[in-house]
């Protein structure tokens, strides 16, 4: 496809709960060259949302509903419940289109190699939505381990931490085992390990302590995940929703200095209540939620606070319209997603066993 063939991609986006009206439609809406040209919403609650959301946009209820007419848009947007990913998005791939899937990219390995081989048979683009990988603290961290600032890194510490006490009424996440792809493990989880292979590459060995801690909870609540890598790195990742007292968001150690930085990117609760990208302070931080960096520099110890660079959520979408139109490389390669899935199935077995778990099978 080129960008003589086709003026403006036409989306279909799949699921219209929260991760489909919340933070995928609001992105595509405002990505020059895209267009929200067809909504699949379930309830009728849903149908009424999209229908306002998007007067323009063809509603449907289901993949067969839309039966044929499917051929009409360019990419499919995959933001259904997790167990519903990978058969959901092979279907629009053996259809013809590209396709996006809200992470994490299926239940299992096995499911996420069934989808890359399905998008190599089929020749259309599959990428996964680690939008976090655009976080305003992960853009300023990963641009000060690429200038060297605080020296040969050794740790990074990454967490999403909240504290619900009581599970969340009518959340498939929380009520969902794990093998229908409940728990932290899978969403949050999903965003940390990728941000720390983004960082550092593949990890040789993984180690991890699951746990499920509230009542009326199907799948893990409270996880640790411990990833080894090479040149004796290592990142110690949280994600935990009885933490009363959340600790940093990140804190990345090395030989010659530290940052630290609590909170979180403002862009999501931006998207919550409302907001886009077009918005003049979109994705920037207030100067008092910055975090801190200490150096060491010929002996003398300084410490400061360092601006946090603005996030850029929209860049994903951007991406991949120009991934599509053959003019950029995808925004998140499915292999990578692929991997993030390989490690979580490690520590799975890690926490079962309570020992290391090496990945040079995977």
């Amino acid at each position: 496809m080129t960008s003589n063939e086709i003026k403006e991609l036409k989306v279909l986006v799949v699921g219209y709960g929260l991760a489909g009206s919340t933070f995928h439609a609001p992105l595509i809406k405002t990505t020059t060259g895209m267009k929200v040209s067809g909504i699949i919403a379930r309830s009728a609650a849903k149908q009424e949302q999209a229908c306002k959301d998007f007067p323009q946009a063809d509603l449907f209820t289901s993949l067969e509903e839309l039966g044929g007419k499917i051929r009409q848009f360019d990419l499919a947007v995959i933001a259904t419940p997790n167990k519903e990913h990978a058969p959901q998005a092979i279907h629009c791939l053996t259809a013809g289109l590209a396709v996006v899937i809200d992470k994490p990219m299926a239940l299992s390995a096995v499911e996420g190699k069934q989808l890359l081989d399905t998008s190599k048979k089929c020749g259309q683009l599959l990428s996964v939505f680690q939008n976090r990988r655009w976080d305003n603290d992960f853009l300023t961290l990963k641009e000060l381990i690429e200038n060297k600032a605080i020296g040969k890194v050794l740790r990074l510490e990454s967490r999403f931490e909240r504290y619900r006490r009581q599970p969340r009424a009518g959340s498939w996440r929380e009520s969902s085992s794990s093998e229908a792809g409940g728990g932290l493990l899978f969403d949050l989880g999903s965003h940390l390990i990728d941000q720390a292979c983004f960082l550092f590459g593949k990890p040789d060995s993984v180690y991890a302590e699951i746990d499920t801690r509230r009542d009326g909870v199907e799948a893990d609540d409270d996880c640790f995940v411990s990833l080894q890598f090479k040149g004796d790195i290592r990142a110690h990742l949280w994600m935990s929703a009885i933490a009363a007292k959340l600790g940093p968001r990140f804190r990345l150690l090395g030989l010659d200095g530290a940052y630290e930085k609590y909170g979180l990117d403002p862009q999501e609760d931006c998207l919550r209540n409302g907001g886009t990208p077009l918005d003049p302070k979109w994705g920037q931080e207030e100067e008092k939620h910055w975090g801190t960096l200490v150096q060491n520099q010929n002996g003398t110890v300084t410490e400061k606070i360092w601006p946090t660079k603005a996030g850029a959520y929209e860049n994903f979408y951007a991406q991949m319209r120009d991934a599509i139109l053959g003019k950029a490389e995808l925004p998140v390669n499915a292999a990578d997603a692929l991997n993030t899935l390989s490690i979580i199935e490690a520590a799975r077995l890690s926490a079962q066993r309570k020992e290391p778990v090496s990945l040079s099978h995977c």
